[in-house]
């Protein structure tokens, strides 16, 4: 009986141990996290935008940050508690929940990544409230990110993310350069495919002088389920029910910052 009393002990230290290191290691991002939302209690972007990654902060200035956190009810911060916590190399994420001064709950997502030895938040995930519709010639970058637990965004997010890809490179073949559409992809994307890059790739559709504006006024249809590969790009297929012509599309995404950002998009006009 005493020996496997020591054993069950014996298992008890181990797992207090291992807990102690997990919370340890973990510890630099809840610090990180804390911080960054001390400062948005005190509405103090400057200082937020400090605990943020490098790519964050090149797509996201004070403003759109603010706004974010207005629209997602965060500045109303009161306190935050971390349930999960993981660590993937330089690679970590926190999930937990935010309550407001008003009393409100909101469950957010917090990514991070290693910079100068330090955390600081690449990317922040808060689901969408309310009632959700049930999930039912290409240039790409080179390199995909590492695996990420982000969510499918629902069906009518999908349909704007497609709708406003499909604006951006119809404003772009239609002035017969990719500079405007460059500028709204991913920083991931835009680090490897220059304008003039994006100029060769999507060349044979620029020389077909097509007038892809016309489809503004009209939704997608989607083909098929959106999904989220091991790389962590959303993939959203889907096309245009134009006549006699049907032009389809295949779009890209990784979450950058706040928000999805184009990473490939594939175009067939038949």
């Amino acid at each position: 009986m005493k020996k496997g009393w020591k054993i069950l002990t014996g298992i008890a230290a181990v797992i207090v141990l291992l807990l102690a290191v997990v919370m340890f290691a973990t510890s630099g991002m809840r610090s990180t996290a804390n911080d960054f939302f001390g400062a948005v209690k005190q509405q103090d972007m400057t200082k937020a935008r400090t605990y943020l990654s490098e790519e964050f902060k090149a797509s996201t200035n004070e403003e759109t940050l603010k706004e974010f956190l207005s629209r997602s009810a965060l500045l109303n911060f009161k306190e935050a508690k971390w349930a999960e916590s993981s660590i993937n190399g330089g690679r970590g994420e926190l999930n937990g929940t935010i309550t407001t001064e008003t009393g409100g709950n909101i469950p957010i997502k917090l990514m991070f990544i290693k910079e100068n030895d330090e955390w600081k938040i690449y990317a922040m995930q808060k689901p969408t409230a309310g009632l959700q519709p049930s999930e039912t010639s290409e240039a790409s970058a080179g390199t995909t990110p590492k695996k990420s637990a982000t969510t499918v965004p629902g069906k009518t997010e999908q349909i704007a993310l497609a709708r406003q890809s499909m604006h951006d490179f119809a404003l772009s073949i239609k002035s017969k350069n990719m500079a405007h559409f460059r500028s709204t992809i991913s920083n991931m994307w835009q680090s490897q495919f220059t304008t003039e890059k994006l100029n060769e790739g999507y060349a044979p559709i620029i020389k077909a002088d097509i007038d892809l504006t016309v489809l503004d006024p009209l939704e997608p249809i989607l083909d098929q389920e959106a999904s989220i590969n091991q790389d962590g790009v959303l993939i959203i297929k889907g096309h245009y029910p134009t006549k006699p012509s049907v032009v389809s599309f295949e779009s890209k995404y990784i979450y950058e910052g706040i928000s999805w950002k184009l990473i490939g998009f594939f175009l067939d006009i038949k």
